[in-house]
């Protein structure tokens, strides 16, 4: 029987969704987004020791809902959107405590582990408070290496720095 790559499947499944997007623009952020934090992921997870697949997954599933509830609300106008984007932690988190098991890519644990990484706060299992520092610091290089010249956008710089030169690189 041959081995399940869990992480290619899980992406076809973010892709099924992502295609459906109506909005060509939110398509293209979605993609370089979820794909983009969870690269960043899966470079963080391989230099902290964390489990890099579940990193990957995390960062692929951590904004997900966001992306796909934005289509469904947007005819609703701007104050459902931002709506959306208030509560997509948690509400995400419900979601695919949901799809998760439908898509039998995760044990109970592992989904357990996901979610609390991705909803922040709410753990003080020592995986999924690592997962967690994962994905928020790759979401942060992401939105940086996006467009780090951009002056409309205000990064911490000292976050940024610090994260850098974890991996022995500086911002000069």
């Amino acid at each position: 029987m041959p081995i399940i790559n869990r992480v290619e499947k899980l992406r076809e499944h973010v892709d099924e969704i992502l295609l459906n997007k109506n909005n060509d623009r939110d398509r293209r952020m979605a993609y370089v987004h979820l794909y983009g934090v969870a690269q960043a992921c899966a470079m963080i997870a391989k230099k902290r020791k964390v489990d890099i697949e579940l990193a990957i997954m995390a960062g692929m599933l951590h904004d997900l809902y966001t992306y796909k509830r934005k289509d469904e609300v947007r005819h609703l106008g701007m104050e459902a959107i931002q709506e959306v984007i208030k509560n997509h932690r948690l509400d995400g988190t419900t979601w695919l405590h949901e799809v998760l098991p439908k898509w039998g890519l995760t044990t109970d644990e592992e989904t357990k582990i996901l979610c609390d990484a991705i909803q922040g706060g709410v753990s003080k299992d020592k995986k999924a408070l690592e997962l967690e520092k994962v994905v928020n610091d790759a979401n942060v290089l992401q939105f940086y290496f996006y467009n780090p010249i951009d002056p409309e956008i205000n990064f911490d710089e000292k976050r940024i720095e610090k994260l850098i030169s974890e991996f022995g690189l500086t911002l000069q």
